[in-house]
């Protein structure tokens, strides 16, 4: 079956700019904030139970916390006045502390000053700083930077340079329910989740958000993003607001989700990568970090209780998965996966998207290759995980109508029960995980990836996944017939999967079995000093690095493949 993908830019959903609600919040971004601050304020009290001393507590861990950080893990992007700022919640607490005679009453009036000091601090800094001229431009350049290099690619000679032969379409599939997402993102409020993989994911999903014809979304990007000025520009420029993740404070956390909530109830178009952070281990995203996606129920709740029952309150939620031939980042994401013992540690952020120069050296190698990237949209669901229709109406398994206004309901009146909510979020994200893998891209090199491993694997069956690891690599060979007969098997195994509707493939996995291989071993893990994965003198299968091999193959976990083996 040869799938549909897109071949021409959409017309914009809303032409006019000052009618994209992230415009709109940005004309009110002062007043926006100030909010945020406030209701993340109240929320923290509520926590403590107003209590003077629980709320001290709190205060005093996150000044521990802040002290740490800056200590041991500063960045460029940080503001010359960290110390200062944490030096004064210091000694303001010390000053509540140590005063005599103070009631409870003054106690908690004093621990709540210095609390909204912190929130509105957070929510500045968390903050959008869209300006719709800079995104005009920028989406712009993007585009024409990148066609410039595809086509320089292409098409050979000087010309090549003003050449529009080939377009960005060309070499970025865009697949699966595109006409729903417009269409809904017209209706009400569409929550985009995608799969993380790499640094490149927040510029990509920029990118194919303006070719389907979408306002621009808001969206949380990495705050050691903004430590590289290029990427920095894009990020403010395409709509991405703040979440630094070495900041695991209780207060931080609240005013993140805060901003989240009252964003999506603003009626902007979100965005946010709901595995919190690039997949480390290559595995599409099976733990969600929920804390984010629990403010698109808290959203749709709240619109609820606003009276907004029709469709123009509903909250829609969007899977997205991006799908590479290989990530730039694999070599140190597969190394921070295999260090980790389960323990939580800050991850020190020094990869292969550390400066800008790396970046252009990336993007010059990946246009100049044959190497596609895909993105695939999965159908669109409610809070709950049903499926909607295309008047955005909620359906249960059965294809029945339902309302998701029921959901919050007890006693006939709409109410606030965390617990309930946080049961509805755990459900959730179990719904987007099973979307991912429906809508996750097979291509050539996670064929190979997988097969080879497993294979190695299969021959080594004593040995732990450690020991696999360290296998030494001049020892590991595979006889071109025996891997292409395994290649055939996993093959039709997900060409099974495909038809019953639980994965996708690429079209070129249509080709004959030879092509197919050398099309994978060309593009597995091309930019890499050690490739995972070549074809040796005599024809044989080789790798150069074995972690990186059990990187491209994680990508297929998760399908019983390996019962093959």
């Amino acid at each position: 079956m040869e799938e549909k993908y897109l071949k021409h830019k959409y017309d914009p959903i809303i032409p006019s700019k000052n009618e994209w609600p992230v415009v709109k919040l940005a004309r009110e971004r002062k007043e926006f904030v100030k909010k945020v601050s406030d209701l993340a304020e109240e929320r923290i009290l509520n926590l403590t139970d107003k209590n003077p001393d629980i709320l001290k507590e709190e205060l005093e861990t996150t000044l521990y916390r802040e002290k740490l950080r800056i200590k041991q893990n500063p960045w460029v992007v940080d503001p010359d006045d960290e110390g200062s700022f944490w030096g004064e919640v210091k000694d303001s607490l010390l000053h509540i502390t140590t005063a005599t005679g103070t009631t409870k009453k003054k106690k908690l009036e004093g621990y709540q000053s210095i609390l909204n000091k912190i929130t509105s601090r957070y929510a500045e800094e968390i903050a959008s700083n869209f300006k719709h001229t800079h995104y005009k431009f920028t989406r712009s350049v993007v585009t024409y930077g990148f066609s410039r290099l595809l086509n320089a690619a292409r098409v050979k000679g000087f010309k090549s340079i003003f050449s529009n032969q080939y377009t960005l379409q060309d070499k970025i599939q865009i697949t699966g329910e595109t006409d729903q997402l417009r269409d809904l993102a017209t209706k009400g409020t569409v929550v985009m989740v995608p799969t993380h993989f790499s640094n490149l994911d927040s510029i990509l999903i920029g990118w194919i958000i303006s070719v389907l014809g979408l306002p621009p979304f808001i969206y949380g990007a990495g705050l050691n993003l903004f430590n590289i000025s290029i990427f920095a520009y894009f990020m403010n420029s395409l709509g991405a607001y703040k979440v630094d993740r070495r900041k695991k404070n209780l207060i931080y956390l609240e005013t993140l989700k805060t901003y989240s909530k009252e964003a999506i109830q603003f009626g902007c178009h979100s965005l946010f990568f709901p595995g919190g952070t690039r997949s480390r281990s290559g595995m599409i995203e099976s733990k969600l970090k929920l804390g984010l996606l629990s403010t698109a129920i808290e959203a749709q709740r709240a619109n609820f209780q606003n009276g907004l029952d029709d469709i123009s309150g509903k909250i829609f939620i969007v899977p997205v998965t991006i799908n590479y031939h290989f990530v730039l980042e694999a070599p140190s994401l597969i190394r921070d996966h295999l260090s980790i013992t389960g323990q939580e540690r800050y991850y020190k952020e020094n990869d292969e998207f550390s400066n800008s120069y790396k970046i252009s050296k990336f993007l010059l190698k990946f246009f100049t290759k044959g190497s596609d990237i895909s993105v695939s949209v999965g159908k669109a669901m409610d809070v709950l995980g049903n499926y909607v229709d295309e008047n955005g109406d909620s359906l249960d398994k059965k294809g029945r109508k339902i309302h998701t206004r029921d959901y919050f309901l007890s006693e006939g009146e709409i109410t606030v029960d965390h617990q309930r909510e946080e049961e509805y979020t755990n459900m959730l994200g179990k719904r987007i995980v099973e979307e991912f893998h429906k809508i996750n891209r097979v291509f050539s090199s996670h064929l190979v990836a997988f097969t080879a491993f497993e294979m190695i694997k299969s021959a080594n069956r004593k040995l732990d996944l450690f020991d696999l690891i360290r296998l030494p690599e001049e020892d590991i060979s595979i006889p071109y017939d025996e891997f292409k007969a395994n290649c055939n098997k996993v093959l039709d195994r997900i060409i099974q999967l495909t038809e019953n509707g639980k994965i996708n493939m690429a079209p070129h996995l249509h080709n004959d079995m030879d092509t197919i291989i050398k099309h994978g071993l060309d593009n597995v893990g091309m930019y890499h000093a050690k490739r995972p994965l070549i074809m040796d003198a005599k024809g044989d299968i080789v790798t150069e690095d074995m972690s990186l091999l059990y990187f491209y193959h994680n990508r297929l976990t998760g399908y019983g493949l390996e019962k093959l083996f």
